[in-house]
């Protein structure tokens, strides 16, 4: 048997933002009633302008910046020509030859301990396209209901180079980029709501051959899991294919969790066939140096940074880092918690309140299904109950005592303590008495 090598692509769509949508001023919100948020802009109407959104420009360009592209001062729109029942106008809104950012790169955290650095090649701006309903709760339709409002919604396309080796990369860089992206505020990035989407551009070649095999797009995949299943399965696939004698054709595919395989969509159609032009309705956007070098100023510290601060700063493990940096909201509520601390206890009290925040709280919340926002603890409380072990004021058991009553029913530990008679007594002539 020939031994085969995987190569992947990801086109990652990303809904941006914004309270409106890119062209009109359409609201964007998740799950309102059918077509209750659509006007004729974003529904086609003849003799309509469109208006572009500059939150979604300036959304685009941060995210942009911090995967490192490089920002073309000049871009355009295009008309993507297609015919599908949920694209009213008959063409999609898109960037073709003059993306807004290009050549940027994600490091993704490999089990080693390296990083794999994956290259991004174009970040451009679109509208989404409306949404076919085929079943009515359970009940499947003979025919489709047409749901527009999504139409319209601003959305980011990220489009990767073909670096990446395994499922298990695909997953690892889909899920660095959403973490990425929810630092810098760019978007929710909820796959489940669909503000998350990813198509894969799978292939396959023999090891060493270095030209691209034929490759086909897997499509339909909404969560982490689904598209590390998905391009397994897509590898296998067309190894089988070629081992049996057959020829990879390229083509568009539907992953099917429940089934845990790829359907044949349609054959997979050619840039030229949507026949791109500029947009005679959008002027070029043009972004000056001042404003692009604003944006950037406006980044906050993203996560590969905060957690070598921590490693260093604070002493803490890189594993921990790892952890405590994972999500933006985890890693403010520990820092605000950090700094109820003075600067030279902050280092140790650094490790405490790690394991308190992510075994103890964090532990509790998942259980019982809530996030870090639901918290019944603060982060001021979390951090007055470490000083409270630190000080020497309780021991380690008696700390668990507190924590419960705090997370159940509230309140302060110092207050909880001393209602509780929970003080420990090291005073041996107290303890002889």
């Amino acid at each position: 048997m020939t031994a085969y090598e995987s190569v992947i692509g990801l086109e990652v769509h990303v809904q941006l933002k914004t309270n409106s949508k890119i062209f009109c001023s359409c609201p964007t919100g998740f799950g309102e009633t059918a077509n209750s948020q659509i006007c004729p802009v974003c529904c086609g109407y003849p003799g309509v302008l469109p208006v572009l959104n500059k939150k979604a420009v300036d959304e685009l360009v941060r995210a942009a910046l911090a995967v490192g592209c490089r920002i073309n001062p000049r871009s355009v729109f295009a008309r993507k020509q297609y015919f599908y029942p949920d694209l009213p106008k008959n063409y999609q809104i898109s960037q073709h030859d003059l993306p807004l950012a290009v050549n940027g790169h994600l490091d993704i955290p490999q089990k080693s301990g390296e990083k794999k650095t994956v290259r991004i090649q174009r970040i451009h701006l679109e509208e989404d396209a409306g949404k076919l309903l085929h079943a009515v709760g359970s009940r499947a339709l003979d025919y489709s209901l047409v749901d527009l409002n999504r139409t319209g919604v601003p959305l980011m396309e990220i489009v990767s180079e073909p670096d990446i080796r395994s499922p298990e990369e695909a997953s690892d860089y889909l899920d660095t980029l959403r973490t990425l992206l929810r630092y810098v505020g760019a978007s929710e990035c909820d796959m489940e709501k669909g503000s998350m989407r990813c198509d894969a551009n799978v292939s396959i070649r023999p090891v060493g051959q270095t030209s691209l095999g034929t490759r086909a797009e897997v499509k339909n995949m909404n969560s982490l899991r689904s598209v590390r299943d998905a391009v397994a399965h897509e590898i296998a696939r067309q190894i089988q294919v070629v081992e049996s004698g057959g020829r990879v054709v390229q083509e568009t595919r539907l992953w099917n969790q429940d089934e845990g395989a790829t359907h044949s969509m349609r054959s997979k159609e050619e840039a030229h066939d949507y026949r791109y032009f500029p947009d005679p309705d959008l002027v070029p956007v043009e972004l000056s140096a001042d404003w692009i070098e604003t944006l950037r100023r406006s980044l906050p510290e993203l996560p590969e940074a905060r957690c070598a601060r921590y490693e260093r700063d604070l002493g803490l493990s890189a594993y921990d880092a790892a952890v405590l940096t994972a999500e933006k909201t985890l890693a403010d509520f520990f820092e605000t918690a950090l700094n109820r601390f003075e600067a030279p206890a902050r280092r140790e009290a650094a490790k405490p309140l790690s394991n308190w925040l992510t075994t103890e709280l964090l532990g509790r919340l998942n259980a019982q299904r809530k996030t870090l926002d639901e918290s019944p603890v603060s982060s001021v409380q979390l951090a007055d109950l470490v000083k409270l072990i630190l000080n020497g004021v309780i021991n380690s058991k008696a700390a668990k005592v507190v924590f419960d009553h705090m997370f159940t029913e509230g309140g302060d530990p110092e207050t909880i303590v001393k209602a509780k008679g929970l003080v420990q007594v090291d005073d041996e002539a107290e303890i002889g008495r």
